[in-house]
């Protein structure tokens, strides 16, 4: 993951989308441009929560590293075990996050949806109301980006825009929809 970090070195700056705020029957505003970005400064807190800045490509390879149990390539990353760890509910007594967020940082219901180490893992796709499979592991960033691992299916999606905020449009639901019923095997 080449292009994966907490800021855009000078040199990548130009490969970098600028950032849009959705606005009712406007067109949408910029509010980041990339030339004159944020993003091109190291943060004083980097923050494994927010703001790293990555690729697609980057992106993608990281899903295949977790689709692959650690592996990419003939690389091994992370153990197996790790990665088995990362993909479990680490939320107190089994909770769904429908118990724990809520107001704008609560794009879903969360509901039969817990969290691993380092993304939302389905325990239960009924209740998420989500088409998907059990263990499937996802998240989604400020600008409408998603992305999303379904281990049962070898299937990882990643999806890049650059639109705030990101319950704008339904775009994730769609797209998911989209993929899983384009499944025919």
């Amino acid at each position: 993951m080449l292009d994966t970090a907490f800021y855009v070195p000078e040199e990548k700056l130009h490969r970098l989308a600028s950032n849009y705020i959705f606005q009712r029957d406007e067109e949408p505003k910029l509010i980041e441009d990339s030339q004159v970005s944020e993003s091109s400064a190291l943060p004083g807190f980097l923050s494994g929560g927010g703001g790293l800045v990555s690729t697609a490509f980057d992106y993608l390879s990281f899903c295949r590293m977790i689709l692959g149990n650690g592996t990419l390539g003939k690389e091994r990353i992370l153990s197996r075990k790790t990665v088995d760890m990362m993909s479990a509910n680490h939320l107190r007594d089994g909770l769904y996050l429908s118990g724990l967020a809520y107001g704008p940082w609560s794009e879903s219901a969360f509901e039969g949806v817990g969290f691993g180490l380092g993304f939302s893992v389905v325990m239960n796709p009924v209740l998420a109301q989500n088409i998907g499979s059990v263990g499937e592991l996802a998240w989604g960033g400020m600008a409408s980006t998603a992305f999303w691992i379904d281990r049962q299916e070898e299937l990882a999606v990643v999806f890049m825009t650059q639109l705030i905020p990101s319950f704008t449009f339904n775009i994730r639901r769609e797209l998911r929809t989209l993929v899983y019923n384009a499944i025919d095997y």
